[in-house]
């Protein structure tokens, strides 16, 4: 299959300008071939003028045509799809109503909750008093809220890979009638080991829709992947996008681990602006959050374990200003989509030079300059010297202040100085103190709990909800009183009976 190059494109139609990365001047979304009621819900959104990519995508994609663009984060990609998608949507439908519902006539599929959250407000922006046109899937959120939106028949679905599937399983949702797909972020799709996923959704999208696939990186892999779902697609890449951006100042700090901590608290007293912090594990970005709280430092923190409503309110709290530092793992690289971060922090270096691309990305963005900064341990110079050849740029490099304050983690535990023994009044002996902690931690480890007896003859709350209806019983035996799927979490399949119901076509 030959793939037109965006040039090739502009030679057919004229209204594309396929040698320059921006738009001629007088280029405005007005321009485009769209309603005039769109047009001014875009000016009332407060855009003007398109970037690159939406100058170079949404003109094919209005015409029908497939779409395969890369260009670095933060360029707005997310408009150049949602235009076409509404367009669509306004020419050929109306809202549903209670009398005729519509059947889902759009997808968007991206990796991450965050991700998605953001293009649904983007939608609504450009869709004021539509709030049910379109539905949330993905983990993290009720699904009884979203069986609820599915019901009110909306037209645009705006899912993760992992709940769409899995409610296509279960057929709680019919795509049969989809016109218009869209794969945002494909190469972190892959990362994330969505590809079976992936294939499943295309499989219950019909072969003639349109497909637009974007992308921040797109290699050999990812191009034999996407071959496959698109036809005959426009070509578009915009500037650079294995490499940071060239408005990041990249900054290298070589720092001794203890001192990591006071590193980041003197930048922080000494720069302005809000601060993208990176740890490497979620016990490391909750302990970092914490210890810079104590510093003074208004913080949270984002990972996978957090729930939902926790990793909102981070987010919401680190956009509004409320917290000037938000510290996460790689989860978050590209779920952030906040236009005025002035400092990202690699507090651990990043395991690969595509991690560090996409972490950076998250400054800089939309014509801003930020500040990229990397600490580097004596022994990690090796690994920072081959993101540079690897990406082919060059850290500005600095030596931490010797004089640092240094942070105390694994503190050398004082046996003299715990707790009075279990069986005396009097201060224990440090064998006294070390026999206590070991029996502690074996009862705790028998009984379930970290030093009280458990209860007998009760589960947890997670436990009996899933386990309501389905004959659950409880042993008196304080360590094997829950079942195997009552420990686990786990219900049987009958106990998802009642949203288990088939949904048929709609339409």
């Amino acid at each position: 299959m030959t793939i037109p190059t965006l040039e090739q494109y502009s030679a057919e139609q004229a209204d594309i300008q396929a040698t320059q990365a921006i738009p001629p001047a007088s280029e405005r979304f007005t321009n485009f071939n769209i309603s005039d009621s769109l047009k001014k819900r875009l000016a009332a959104a407060g855009f003007v003028t398109p970037t690159p990519v939406q100058a170079g995508a949404i003109p094919p994609a209005l015409e029908g045509r497939d779409i395969l663009a890369t260009a670095s984060t933060g360029t707005g990609k997310t408009l150049s799809f949602l235009i076409p998608i509404l367009e669509k949507l306004e020419s050929s439908s109306v809202p549903s109503t209670r009398q005729k519902q519509n059947p889902i006539r759009a997808l968007i599929l991206l990796p991450t909750r965050e991700l998605a959250m953001q293009v649904l407000e983007s939608y609504w922006k450009l869709m004021p008093g539509h709030k049910h046109d379109a539905v949330l899937i993905c983990g993290g959120l009720s699904e009884n809220a979203q069986f609820d939106n599915l019901d009110r028949g909306p037209r645009l679905a705006v899912a993760t890979p992992g709940r769409l599937e899995d409610f296509l399983r279960r057929r709680q949702i019919d795509l049969s009638q989809v016109q218009m797909f869209v794969l945002d972020e494909v190469d972190r799709m892959l990362d994330m080991g969505f590809l079976p996923a992936i294939r499943r959704i295309v499989t219950a999208v019909p072969r003639g829709r349109q497909t637009m696939c974007y992308s921040a990186t797109l290699d050999a892999n990812i191009q034999e992947i996407v071959r496959d779902y698109v036809k005959d697609p426009v070509r578009i890449e915009i500037g650079v996008t294995s490499k940071p951006s060239d408005r990041v100042e990249l900054r290298v700090y070589t720092v001794m681990q203890d001192q990591k901590l006071g590193l980041l608290h003197q930048m922080l007293s000494e720069e302005q602006g809000s601060f993208l912090v990176f740890s490497r594990t979620k016990h490391g970005a909750d302990r970092i959050a914490r210890k810079l709280e104590k510093l003074g430092h208004d913080s949270n923190a984002i990972h996978g374990d957090r729930s939902q409503s926790q990793r909102t309110s981070a987010l919401k709290g680190f956009a509004t200003g409320k917290h000037r530092v938000l510290v996460a793992t790689d989860v978050a690289a590209r779920g952030i989509d906040i236009s005025d971060i002035a400092h990202v922090v690699n507090f651990d270096i990043p395991n690969a030079s595509e991690d560090f691309v996409h972490r950076i990305g998250r400054t800089g963005r939309a014509g801003a300059k930020g500040v990229a900064t990397t600490f580097v341990m004596p022994q990690e110079r090796h690994d920072a010297r081959k993101l540079e050849r690897e990406l082919k740029i060059k850290f500005e490099w600095r030596e931490a202040d010797k004089n640092l304050e240094k942070e105390e983690r694994n503190k050398p535990l004082d046996l003299n100085s715990i707790l009075p023994s279990e069986t005396t009044t009097r201060k224990a002996t440090g064998l006294d103190a070390l026999l206590a902690l070991e029996s502690r931690s074996w009862r705790g480890e028998s009984e379930g709990t970290s030093g009280a007896p458990a209860k007998k003859g009760r589960t947890s709350f997670r436990s009996r909800r899933k386990g309501s209806g389905a004959g659950v019983r409880s042993s008196s035996h304080p360590a094997h009183g829950a079942s195997n799927s009552q420990r686990s979490g786990k219900s049987s399949p009958s106990s998802h009976g009642d949203r288990s119901r088939p949904r048929g076509k709609r339409g």
